[in-house]
């Protein structure tokens, strides 16, 4: 299983290498308070990373929520947490 996903790793790396050679001609970004100049591929690099570390910030924050829920919940119904009135 892990030769797998390493294989599966390996080729999107390959195809993002590809991506990025092709797309290597500049461009501008205006993001209000400054501007920056960066080859495509690039760009497109830094919104997925940005893409891929708030989709898991947001998924941890809905796991570590649920997950304090049901500890509060279970601790309130093992009577080891007095119950406010």
């Amino acid at each position: 299983m892990r030769l797998i996903a390493l294989l599966i790793l390996v080729l999107f790396v390959v195809a993002g290498v590809v991506v990025g050679a092709l797309n290597a001609d500049p461009v501008s970004y205006d993001l209000g308070f400054f501007q920056l100049t960066m080859p495509k591929g690039a760009g497109l690099l830094v919104t997925l990373v940005i893409g891929w570390l708030l989709g898991g910030l947001t998924a941890w924050l809905g796991v570590s929520l649920r997950h304090r829920r049901v500890l509060r919940r279970e601790r309130r119904s093992h009577g080891k947490t007095p119950a406010r009135a």
